[in-house]
């Protein structure tokens, strides 16, 4: 765990920075959309600056991250993480409907857009997304916080590149329509990368058992160790994204609490070793009262 709260400070100044150019730019593309008349700036805007928002909620979050647990919340407080990326994709969903709705009137009531600023403002755009997806995806590795910030970033990338080429139709041949199209291509993106990342965001914040385990298979498992008869009440569920916790009820064939021991620290270790789980409490019960 140390090994990446060590670069902690470092990082986070690039988080920093990428928030800060990340907002600069949200403003020269509301201000280039509103003169060029162009929706797709706008809504390359309005991503950006969710994206500024993604990345100074998960700075926040992982400053919050750190610190130790106390009396108050006695898990720590790793799982704000989890919280900010559900405000992410919340944002990110509403956003994209809102320019959704905004397409379908341009639709209903064509615009004449300006081709050359917007060529030149999703210029500016591509090469900041660039900047922001590397920083983030140096820091994506074991964080589905910032894993959601990176994707984000890449995503912006590509959507201004789709902008410089609409801007360039726009310029060429006045096909104001391409504007329209590409919102909601842009839109139609965000929303579904949004609704893909939600479910998963919710399962860890609802204690939900981890995807890769099974209820079952830790049941035979501990069943299989001596001494042990039934494992039941099991309860399994993500601290944070990285630590899992459990506890379960065990029955034993011994009332010696050495030879509990014993089982209760084979019963950990398999725990550990063949399922990650670093957290368990496990409750004893003898197995001749059970009957």
């Amino acid at each position: 765990m140390s090994g990446h709260h060590h670069h902690a400070p470092e990082s986070d100044r690039g988080l920093l920075g990428a928030v800060f150019i990340n907002i600069l730019l949200t403003l020269a593309q509301v201000i280039g959309g509103i003169i060029s008349g162009s929706l797709s700036l706008i809504a390359d805007a309005l991503h950006n600056l969710s994206d500024a928002a993604s990345l100074g909620i998960a700075l926040f979050a992982r400053t919050i991250g750190r610190k130790p647990a106390d009396k108050t919340k006695s898990f720590g407080y790793q799982r704000a993480e989890v919280i900010a990326a559900l405000i992410n994709l919340t944002l990110l969903i509403t956003v994209s409907l809102y320019l959704i709705y905004e397409a379908v009137w341009r639709i209903v009531e064509p615009q004449v857009v300006t081709g050359l600023i917007i060529v030149v403002v999703a210029g500016v755009a591509f090469v900041v997304d660039m900047v922001t997806a590397l920083i983030t995806f140096r820091m994506s590795k074991n964080s589905l916080n910032m894993k959601a910030a990176f994707l984000h970033n890449l995503a912006d990338a590509l959507t201004s590149i789709g902008v410089i080429i609409a801007g360039a139709l726009i310029l060429l041949y006045q096909w104001y329509w391409v504007d329209t199209l590409l919102t909601f291509l842009i839109a139609g993106f965000v929303l579904w990368q949004g609704i893909i990342m939600l479910p998963k965001t919710i399962h860890l914040l609802m204690e939900g058992t981890p995807e890769n385990l099974s209820s079952d298979e830790i049941k035979a498992s501990l069943e299989e160790a001596k001494d042990v008869e039934d494992v039941h009440h099991i309860h399994i569920w993500n601290l944070d994204e990285h630590r899992i916790a459990l506890e379960a009820h065990v029955v034993v064939a011994t009332n010696e609490l050495q030879e509990v021991e014993v089982i209760k620290r084979k019963l950990k270790k398999i725990l550990k070793d063949r399922f990650k789980i670093t957290h368990s409490t496990l409750e004893f019960e003898y197995f001749n009262e059970s009957k």
